[in-house]
């Protein structure tokens, strides 16, 4: 599976303004509501799902990273987000480490596989560290969708 698989383009931010683990989770979600991947009026319970598997662990999972994720009955289909915040923002990450890459996931309940495939893709990725590095200095939305587009083309060492 592919980054263009599943991340929306309208849902990328490149400077996220939220600076608390629900903030961002929060205007992660606004912004898939805003691409008209997600219903409005699902977006509350979306966002209490969210948080709800973060209190089983945080999805923070070291070197900068965050992967909140959940599966919702509102999806029809995977649908991602990814953000970036340039002052770091505490998600209890396991590390102990600010996180500064956010990939978001909501799944439906029946497609369990292509949950997986999107968790695996995203952590081979981020595996790479000049990915990472060049996904940190990236100051506009189209920057991360060129990185996005460059590590679903193999064009990074992973």
């Amino acid at each position: 599976m592919k980054f263009s698989d599943f991340v929306q383009r309208q849902a990328v931010t490149a400077a996220l303004k939220a600076d608390t683990k629900e903030g961002v989770i929060r205007e992660m979600v606004q912004s898939l509501v805003d691409a008209g991947k997600l219903e409005p009026a699902e977006q509350e319970g979306i966002v209490k799902a969210i948080l709800k598997r973060e209190e089983l662990g945080s999805t923070g999972i070291g070197r900068g990273v965050a992967v909140p994720h959940t599966k919702h009955a509102s999806v029809k289909n995977l649908v991602g987000a990814v953000a970036v915040s340039h002052e770091g923002v505490d998600f209890d990450s396991l590390d102990g480490e600010k996180v500064y890459l956010i990939f978001m996931l909501i799944s439906p309940h029946d497609r369990p596989s292509d949950h997986l495939r999107a968790l695996e893709n995203v952590s081979r990725q981020l595996r790479d560290d000049s990915f990472c590095k060049f996904l940190k200095q990236a100051t506009t939305s189209e920057q991360i969708l060129t990185l996005l587009d460059e590590a679903d083309t193999n064009q990074f060492g992973s």
